[in-house]
C-alpha cells in the first residue's frame, strides 16, 4: 500500500532561512511542496522519508535565495494491483460505489465488479447484493460509512497540467472535465470481499 519513491528536485531556500540548518530547511520545503499531493505516475505523496543527496547550493543574479539540487525518498500511497484494502463506503450511484480511505477518496468499485447479482435501489440510492441461499433470498444493502474490503484491479493517472493555447476547445474541455489526478478501481466480486459485516461469523 505504501512504497518509498526515489525523487529529485532543486529546492529554493529563501534568505531568511539561511540561519536554519540546510537539511532541515530542505526537508520542510519538500514536505510543504509534496505532502498530500499526487505526483504523476508516482502516487499520493504522504511524508518525506529521508534525503539521500544534497548538492552544492548556488545563487542566481538578482535572486537572494539559494538553489540546492537534492535527491530524496518520499513515502507514497500507491497500492499494488491485486492488493486487498479496507475503506468505507462514501456514496453510491448507478455507475458503482465510491470508497474512501480517509486520506484518499478517489476509489471506485464499478457495478460490474460488485458481488453478483446486485441491483441499484432507487429509493435508498444504495447498491444491494441479492444474496440467495437454500433458505431463500436476502437483500444485503451497501450502506454509507460501512467498512468494505476490496481488491485493487486497476489504477489511472490523469495529467492535469494546464492546456496550452494550441489545443482545440474540445481537447481543453476533455482535460478540464477530468477531476482526479489519480484514481483506483476496486472489485468485491469474490468471497470474503465486500462489507465486513457480510462475512463476520
Amino acid at each position: 500500500m505504501f512504497v518509498l519513491a526515489e525523487m529529485k528536485d532543486t529546492v529554493r531556500v529563501k534568505p531568511w532561512h539561511f540561519g536554519v540548518d540546510l537539511r532541515e530547511a530542505i526537508a520542510t520545503k519538500l514536505n510543504k511542496k509534496l505532502a498530500n499531493k499526487v505526483v504523476h505516475n508516482v502516487g499520493l505523496c504522504i511524508v518525506l522519508h529521508d534525503i539521500t543527496y544534497i548538492g552544492d547550493s548556488y545563487l542566481f543574479p538578482g535572486d537572494g535565495s539559494s538553489h540546492t539540487p537534492v535527491k530524496f525518498r518520499f513515502v507514497v500511497f500507491r497500492p499494488f494491483i491485486d492488493e486487498v484494502l479496507t475503506g468505507r463506503i462514501r456514496s453510491c450511484n448507478h455507475e458503482g460505489v465510491q470508497v474512501s480511505m480517509e486520506f484518499f477518496d478517489d476509489i471506485t468499485i464499478p457495478y460490474e465488479y460488485l458481488q453478483q447479482p446486485s441491483k441499484f435501489d432507487e429509493d435508498e440510492q444504495l447498491w444491494v447484493w441479492e444474496y440467495t441461499t437454500d433458505d431463500g433470498g436476502h437483500d444485503l444493502f451497501m450502506d454509507i460509512n460501512e467498512e468494505i474490503r476490496f481488491r485493487v484491479v486497476d489504477e489511472m493517472f490523469t495529467d492535469l497540467s494546464p492546456a496550452g493555447p494550441e489545443m482545440s476547445g474540445e481537447k481543453k474541455e476533455e482535460i478540464e472535465n477530468k477531476r482526479s489526478p489519480y484514481t483506483i478501481t476496486g472489485s468485491i466480486s469474490e468471497p470474503g470481499l465486500g462489507l465486513k459485516t457480510w462475512w463476520s461469523s
